[in-house]
């Protein structure tokens, strides 16, 4: 399936408009009602040739998706499925609410793959839960810690993202948990040590 050909195809079936399945879906991190939302109509996507990141959200409301890594892309999942993950993560940055820049670009990343991962559309080669040493690396290491405490706390991520609208304290998951970062990260790390601890004994 070649991009050139099949980029205006791709672009079609995932056009997105406000309030919209694809937003919707994207939208696990809950912002419900309009007052929640960024004022946000239209976001306008592009398939170009650009050399290293796989997708961009930029200005508000527009994306950019890797032309280049698109035509390599070896597989094994299909072209339309990567895209489509590719979406989950970029259409978050679109949406979500970082401290008015405040909030660490690992935990921005990190909320974003939380999206892929929740959507089923985390590709293959993503971290498996416990992985890492600290939980803010960011991308699929800080979403597995989000998926955790967000098991701890039913919608965690939205209502940490809410919290996020004008401003970012690391006291945020403290707030949602009653335990600072720190602790949960320990907590996290000894669940799947213990975890890979009784695969062993099995």
């Amino acid at each position: 399936m070649g991009v050139a050909s099949n980029s205006s195809k791709l672009l079609a079936e995932f056009r997105i408009r406000k309030n919209n399945a694809s937003h919707q879906q994207v939208y696990m991190v809950k912002q419900n009602t309009p007052a929640d939302q960024k004022p946000l109509d239209n976001v306008t996507v592009f398939i170009k040739d650009f050399l290293g990141a796989e997708g961009i959200a930029w200005g508000n409301d527009k994306i950019n998706i890797c032309a280049v890594f698109l035509g390599d892309y070896p597989g094994p999942m299909d072209l339309k499925w990567i895209f489509t993950s590719l979406m989950h993560h970029e259409m978050t940055h679109v949406c979500q609410w970082n401290g008015e820049g405040k909030t660490s670009a690992p935990l921005v990343e990190g909320i974003a793959d939380y999206t892929v991962l929740k959507a089923n559309y985390n590709p293959p080669g993503f971290n498996k839960p416990g992985s890492r040493d600290r939980w803010d690396h960011g991308c699929d290491y800080t979403a597995r810690f989000l998926e955790y405490c967000d098991e701890l706390i039913p919608d965690f991520v939205a209502k940490l993202n809410n919290m996020m609208r004008k401003t970012y304290d690391v006291f945020f998951f403290q707030n949602l948990t009653g335990k600072p970062v720190e602790e949960l990260w320990k907590d996290y790390k000894a669940k799947y040590a213990n975890k890979a601890s009784e695969g062993i004994k099995s």
